[in-house]
Formats: C-alpha cells, structure tokens, sequence
C-alpha cells in the first residue's frame, strides 16, 4: 500500500491513507469470516509458496492434495493454521468434502506437465467437478490462475492456452463468483519458464531458435503473482472479473535469453532464429539439455506463438503493490537458487501416492505378477552417521556405486521422453521430504533414521520402488536393507526384470558396502538375500 512511516521509541509507526482508511471495515468483516479458504495444488509451485503467504496475511487455509503425507512434510504443513485434506480432482466425492465449510478456494491445478497426452480432457473433467462441488456445498468464491493470450484467426491459440482458458469458462457455470487473473511467464526460483531460460542460456553459447523468440510477452515475478492472488481474496471487488496481471515489461523471448545472460554475469548469448524448428523438434531438443519435462516443455513451446501481453490493467488500482521488473526478477531468482533457498520448484508436481499393488495388506497373487528382491546386512557404527549417508544419495552425490550406470540409465530415459538423471536433488543436501523428485525417482516416504521409499518415474514397462530400510538393534548395530519392487506390464515387463536381475544383484551389493563404507561402519555381516516374491 502506499501509508508513510515514521519512527517513534518501539519502531515505525504505519500512517495509513484515505483509501485504507476506507477499506478497514472490509478487512473487519473479513476478519470475522473464520472459514478456511481451499487451496486446490497446494504442493505446486504457485501453491506451495501461496499457503504460507495467505497464513501471514492472517487467514485459515485448508491445503488439498492426492497425499496428505506429501502435504504434512512441507515447512508449512504442520502449523496450526493448516488443515491438510485430501482431494483427487477427478473424484468429485473427495472435491465436495474437502470444499465443504470453505469461504473461497484457490484454483491452481492443472495436467498439462504430467503423462498423459489428452491433457486437455483431464482439465476439463477436472474443472466440471469443480463445479458440481461449488454447487453441491454452496461455495462463494473461486479464484482461479489461467494464462494470458488472445485466440485470433491469424494466430490461434495453443493447446495448452486454449484449455486454461476453456477452465475458466466452464468454472464460471457454476454458483461460485470467479476471479479469473490470467498471467504469462513466472519468473522465479524453480518455475519452469525460469528453468527453462536459465538451463538453455546457461548451457549453450549459441543458440538455434524458431522464429518464436520474436514474440512479445509480459513477465510476472512470482512474488506479484502472490500479490495478487492474496489482495484479490481480500477485495471483493474482484470477485466475477477476469484480469491480466503481468509484470512492468513487455519483450520478446530473445530479450529474455539476453537479460537473463546480463544478470547472470554470463557472455552474450547469440542467438539465431530458424523458419524451419517444428514445436515437437525444439521441445525435443529443450529436453535433452534442460531437466523440464518434455510433456510441459512441448506445452510451453506450442504457446510461445502467441503474444501474451496484457490487455487490461485494471488489477493495478484494485490490488495496487510494487511490481518488480524483470531483471530485479531473475536477479532474486538468482540468489535463492544460488543459496538452494528455493521454496518450490516445477519438480515438486507429482503423485507421492502409494501404488495399490504395493500395499502390505495385499495377498502375493493380488494385482497380478510382482516381482521383489533385496539385500539386508549388519553394520557396526552409528545409525546418524548411517542414516545420514543413505539421505543424501542421488544428484551430484551419486547413488555410491556405478554411477556411470546410472547416468546411462538416465539418458536412455531422456531419450524416451522420461525426466532422465537431470531434476538431481531440487532441494540441494537438505533432508528429502514426501513429495520430492530425486533423479528419475519421486519420495513417497521419508521416516528420519528408519525408511526411504521411492517410486520410479523413469520410462518403465510397468511400476517400481526402491525402498531403504534402516533397524537398529542395540546399540551401534545397525541392520540396512534395499529392496526393489516391480509390477510388469506385459510380456516386455517380464522380460525387463530378468534382463536388469543380474545388474541389481551387484549395484545392490556395491551401494550397501558403499554406505557403510561413506559413514565409517564395520561390515559385520552380509550383504545377503532377503527372501523375495520372484
């Protein structure tokens, strides 16, 4: 806001304007209103940077997601303003409960980053359930975050923009007053225009690009996206509009490459725009030298054809705040990441669901063909020490033996179109938490000195997880096991698990003499077969 400040004996004191003065009762009424307010991809990275920005505003918030244990295990998940809930968007049952009681709810879901190809049926189905919830519980406000851009018979939109827009529609036929506030790129720390920018511009000297990079479009830093998603709760005012909200600058994607390089200290990039760069051909090629996924990175190149400037700016005088350029943008960008400060990052979408046919409750025979094999030994030396060794495992770490294995694992990954080796660890040597991509793996446990399980994103005919255990007997005695289990998919599953049985039997023996080793233990017996399905 814009009240003066001045100092007196205890700190400064705010000197509100005419217009705040005005706006206290609102804020009062608000105040009383003690409903929690429904976040909708509370573990995104608009989502998981927006919990705790509505708690510091003062507000309850009820954080939704398809695992509550990836929900608690974020900083903010456990604070006694947070009620975590669970919600699958494409279970309307589960929608209506976790709306049920909400004052407003946050729409920040979306499916264009994940595996299935027809991403647009699945945000379609999932925005009319939204709908049959509002309806159902009586909700009164939704906001919702789209994407800029204009549909023109010259230059249609993509199919990305085109959906974020069809969601915007749809969510405006129920009884809920919706805020729409469509945007174009986020520029901070661990979104994936930023990455994409920052890994391509990082990596190569030169580049060829489409003719796309001549395109005009208006940044918003993430820190005002946040703004305008908190002021717009607060101002009923908006409720019903649609509103463009961007950034103070309007340029082209080259400039964008070229500001990055300025801010980041690095040589002038010289780039060179091509006719004949088909989306599909850049976004394959994005792929192999940025970690982006190759399903949200075709998403992104298809849009990067269209203008997507702001048409309006009528969200200025309703939440008015600071809007920072984008050179101030990256340079803070810049410095989380620098200092693996980063709150959120595009790695953190995922499901940190436990696959059905994993359950323990489950007979052998249900589910079909599993197959399970592992190592168990006993170490002497302390269990921190030990534990602390098998948390740290993955990105630049490695994963303590055949390293190069894995390496060419992941390219064969990234070649099929998988995440490859190259998310590492987002989160640095921090401690790893539900939720987490590490290399091609995601955490779907993470119990401090006793387990980490991890479910296999890579491209696999069928399902897997690696699961580190850790017992300790008495004192200085430690029992480690790693376990792999699989569930094929077809004939090629089955012939996938043989062909790879005699590469696990020594990379599974190598890694536990390897930790052991790394955290300074006695091998006092093993590594030995545990008993297994296959």
């Amino acid at each position: 806001m814009h009240g003066k400040q001045g100092m007196d004996s205890e700190g400064p004191v705010r000197r509100y304007s005419a217009q705040e003065v005005r706006e206290v009762p609102k804020r009062e009424a608000q105040a009383m209103d003690e409903r929690p307010v429904l976040v909708l991809g509370s573990t995104g990275y608009v989502g998981g940077r927006l919990v705790p920005a509505l708690l510091e505003c003062g507000h309850r918030v009820r954080a939704a997601g398809r695992s509550v244990d990836k929900i608690l295990s974020r900083p903010w998940g456990k604070n006694s303003g947070v009620e975590a809930v669970r919600a699958d968007m494409h279970d309307v049952t589960s929608l209506i409960e976790a709306v049920q009681g909400c004052r407003a709810v946050f729409y920040l879901v979306h499916s264009m980053g994940g595996p299935s190809r027809d991403f647009a049926a699945q945000e379609r189905d999932a925005a009319y359930n939204m709908v049959s919830a509002a309806q159902e519980t009586g909700l009164e406000r939704i906001i919702y975050l789209g994407g800029l851009g204009e549909d023109q018979e010259d230059q249609p939109l993509s199919k990305h923009l085109l959906s974020r827009a069809e969601v915007g529609r749809i969510l405006h036929l129920g009884p809920a007053s919706v805020t729409t506030l469509r945007a174009a790129q986020i520029i901070g720390s661990g979104s994936s225009s930023f990455e994409m920018i920052r890994y391509l511009a990082d990596r190569l000297p030169v580049m060829i690009t489409p003719k796309w990079v001549r395109t005009k479009a208006q940044p918003i830093a993430i820190r005002n996206v946040l703004g305008y998603l908190t002021g717009c709760l607060e101002n009923e005012e908006t409720a019903g509009l649609t509103l463009d909200i961007g950034g103070p600058d309007v340029l082209s994607y080259m400039e964008l490459f070229r500001l990055y390089s300025e801010v980041a200290g690095l040589p002038r990039r010289r780039i060179l725009s091509v006719p004949f760069l088909s989306p599909y051909l850049s976004a394959f090629w994005v792929s192999m030298i940025t970690p982006v996924p190759i399903t949200l990175i075709r998403s992104l190149i298809e849009g990067l054809k269209n203008e997507v400037v702001c048409r309006n700016e009528d969200i200025r005088a309703l939440v008015p705040q600071e809007l920072l350029s984008c050179r101030e943008a990256i340079r803070r960008a810049l410095e989380k990441t620098e200092h693996q400060m980063v709150e959120t990052c595009l790695f953190d979408v995922g499901s940190a669901c436990m696959p059905e046919w994993a359950s323990l409750d489950d007979p052998e025979y249900a589910g079909g063909t599993q197959f399970e094999m592992g190592y168990k030994a006993r170490l002497q030396g302390d269990p921190k020490k030990v534990w602390g060794v098998i948390e740290r495992i993955g990105g630049e770490q490695g994963w303590y033996y055949g390293d190069p294995l894995w390496r060419l694992r992941g390219f064969i990954d990234r070649l099929l179109a998988g995440p490859g080796m190259a998310r590492g660890r987002p989160r640095g040597d921090k401690a790893p938490r539900v939720g987490d991509a590490l290399d091609f793996w995601r955490v779907l446990a993470s119990d401090t000195g006793r387990r980490l399980l991890l479910l296999a994103e890579m491209r696999l005919p069928g399902e897997a997880l690696l699961e580190f255990k850790m017992e300790t007997n008495w004192e200085n005695a430690v029992d480690l096991s790693m376990t792999a289990k699989f569930l094929p998919r077809g004939l090629t599953g089955l012939l996938y698990w043989y062909a790879m049985y005699p590469f696990h039997i020594v990379l599974f023996t190598n890694m536990i003499e390897n930790i052991s080793s790394q955290a300074g233990t006695h091998l006092y017996s093993g590594p030995d077969r545990i008993k297994s399905r296959s």
